[in-house]
């Protein structure tokens, strides 16, 4: 029998669940296959549906259901915490020394936030004037603050990269320019500051030549190369590195984000963040032929996005049957991704990229007739930003090809412009804008 063993339930792992399970279904049902998935938590949330939560356009339990209702039957799932992977044994070792042995491993564990990384961050004032909103306690929680702010200055900032959905914290910022426009019709008593360690909000030179008005636009500071170093919740104070400040009345934090722990406590997984060191085209994980990383859990250059996992998936799935039946894993990744962008006011943007290929104007997924427009604010990219909740929960997590979207990146609709050429990930290794994805 062969063993197929996937840590996390999270997107990315249910994703390659149920992939798998079509593939091999009549294998599962003679027994000489069998799929088993490990994660600690009984829930799956739709993570982009946090960024709704603290605005009161979508409620918490809107976003959650039951990990039962999204696994395939016929696959294993254990619910225990994960102590560490053994390579050298194809072992993975739970909290109290169970092990599972595999043939082939999918570390698919996605990324946690480390708020307490930061000096000061969890001290006084969290979750009082300081919160998160990449997690559903924190999103909840900052509803309610937002709901009874009185005025003042909040300041949106991103603590460090890598980070997943890395244009959430844009989106919140424009979210809230909404928010107080129309909602609590007191846009003018509120000050928004967005404060990035980067040198720009949009780090792609198209993005940053197309999308950069929009801040000033909408009145919001932009506060750039600011690298966090401490906090101050009591006297409403960030402070750099290099001893700047910026005072806030609200913070909405996104805190550093580091890969699962056990990656850390597995030799030679992972990198200082305790990513998984992947090939970013055959999603191998450098440690071991047969262990495979994808989605947020990985290093690979690219943006840590749950469309990036679906595309993935697919290379993934190819890569895994080669495998398992003694062949090469051909399959190569490109790094595809795209994103909506909410912006407020019941518009949206849309982004198309992948490892080389800058973000591009043009029409999606289809030449001429879109009806998406890429790189233009617009209504209906607005409508498909709300769709996607739909889709994720019944193509995306069921593992359904999404029609007209392939995996690789496809030029259809696209417009030519005069961009910077951008390296292939195995000519330029892993670059500091790795996971700056717009």
């Amino acid at each position: 029998m062969q063993h197929v063993v996937i840590l996390g339930a999270g997107t990315a792992g249910t994703i390659m669940a149920n992939r798998l399970r079509k593939t091999y279904r009549a294998d599962l049902a003679s027994g000489t296959v069998r799929i088993t998935v490990i994660d600690e938590s009984a829930e799956h949330v739709y993570q982009p549906g946090l960024l709704y939560v603290p605005f009161g356009l979508y409620e918490p339990d809107a976003i959650v259901r039951p990990r039962a209702d999204t696994l395939p039957k016929d696959v294993t799932f254990i619910r225990r915490p994960i102590d560490r992977v053994d390579p050298d044994g194809s072992a993975v070792v739970l909290a109290g020394g169970e092990r599972i042995a595999y043939d082939v491993l999918i570390i698919a564990t996605g990324t946690r936030i480390v708020p307490e990384e930061t000096e000061g961050l969890t001290g006084p004032g969290w979750n009082e004037r300081m919160f998160d909103f990449y997690t559903l306690d924190g999103a909840t929680k900052l509803r309610d603050a937002l709901e009874t702010f009185e005025g003042g200055r909040i300041v949106i900032n991103i603590v460090d990269m890598p980070i997943k959905c890395p244009v959430a914290p844009l989106e919140f910022a424009f979210l809230a320019d909404w928010y107080f426009t129309e909602r609590r019709r007191m846009r003018d008593q509120v000050e928004i500051a967005f404060v990035t360690p980067l040198d720009g909000a949009f780090t792609k030179p198209r993005a940053a030549a197309t999308l950069g008005h929009l801040l000033d636009d909408k009145d919001i500071d932009l506060v750039t190369e600011f690298s966090t170093g401490e906090v101050d919740g009591q006297d409403g104070r960030l402070v750099s590195w290099d001893e700047r400040e910026e005072a806030f009345d609200l913070l909405v934090t996104v805190p550093l984000h580091m890969g699962a722990a056990f990656v850390g406590r597995s030799d030679g997984l992972g990198d200082d963040l305790d990513f998984v060191l992947t090939d970013p085209e055959t999603l191998r994980a450098q440690r071991a032929e047969n262990i495979f990383a994808l989605g947020d859990a990985t290093n690979v250059p690219t943006s840590k996005a749950g469309s990036v996992a679906h595309f993935q998936a697919e290379v993934l799935t190819e890569n895994v049957r080669a495998f398992l039946a003694g062949r090469p894993a051909t399959a190569r990744s490109d790094g595809h991704a795209n994103c909506f962008i909410e912006t407020g006011f019941r518009k949206a943007l849309l982004i198309d990229f992948n490892y080389t290929v800058e973000p591009l104007p043009g029409t999606f997924p289809l030449p001429r007739v879109g009806p998406l427009v890429l790189l233009r604010e617009t209504w209906l990219n607005h409508l498909g930003k709300l769709a996607f909740r739909w889709v994720y929960w019944n193509m995306l997590l069921p593992g359904l090809d999404i029609p007209f979207v392939p995996a690789p990146l496809s030029m259809r609709g696209k417009r030519a412009v005069d961009v910077p050429a951008v390296a292939a990930p195995h000519d330029a290794g892993r670059a500091d804008d790795s996971t700056r994805a717009a």
